[in-house]
């Protein structure tokens, strides 16, 4: 292998491992929490959200489904869950019925517990529990939710119009993090928003 094929290796390895988690050494020490929590939702493109259904079949039910979401653009994290939401989604009318959700974010999610042999379900394979309620961003943030969600999920620039999106954020209330054995781990929001990711 000549010497630039052997560099420009190097360089795709370098930019797939700044897009998602490529080794264990990248992820912040188990014993720092909100660092954890940080980087897994700053690496995770998309989560399962669960809802309170207000649908007639499943009304009062959990009903989970998927979401994109992005704390920012790679490398610029905010912490902050953004979304991109339209009402005609189902657990978006839930939402209108009651704001209150629970957002799962894993590193299954991205190359990292593979590479890892971790199974999805295994403590060592990171994964975050994020509560609280999802509101509608108000001007001041809209262009950092767009920037957040866009750069990200470049697709939804082009989303129909007709559906009146908007985007959204989870106003966090209560984390949880599994990231080794031992049993879950809280992170209170100040220590999360404070946390170097």
């Amino acid at each position: 292998m000549s010497r630039t094929n052997a560099f420009l290796g190097i360089l795709v390895l370098a930019v797939l491992c700044v897009r998602s988690p490529c080794s264990a050494s990248l992820i912040p020490p188990r014993n720092d929490t909100a660092r954890v929590a940080r980087y897994v939702v700053h690496h995770c493109d998309w989560g399962a959200m669960a809802t309170i259904s207000s649908h007639e079949s499943v009304r009062g039910q959990p009903f989970a489904n998927v979401f994109s979401v992005s704390d920012g653009p790679l490398r610029a994290s905010t912490g902050v869950p953004y979304l991109y939401l339209t009402l005609m989604e189902i657990s978006v009318q839930d939402l209108q019925v009651n704001p209150n959700a629970s957002i799962t974010l894993s590193l299954a999610q991205t190359h990292y517990c593979k590479k890892e042999g971790y199974d999805p379900q295994s403590p060592l394979c990171a994964h975050v529990i994020l509560s609280g309620a999802i509101q509608k961003v108000d001007d001041t943030e809209t262009d950092a939710a767009k920037l957040a969600l866009f750069s990200r999920h470049p697709e939804m620039a082009s989303w129909p119009r007709d559906h009146n999106w908007f985007f959204a954020k989870l106003n966090i209330t209560n984390i949880w993090v599994l990231d080794y054995f031992g049993g879950i781990k809280t992170v209170t929001p100040d220590e999360y928003y404070k946390a170097k990711p």
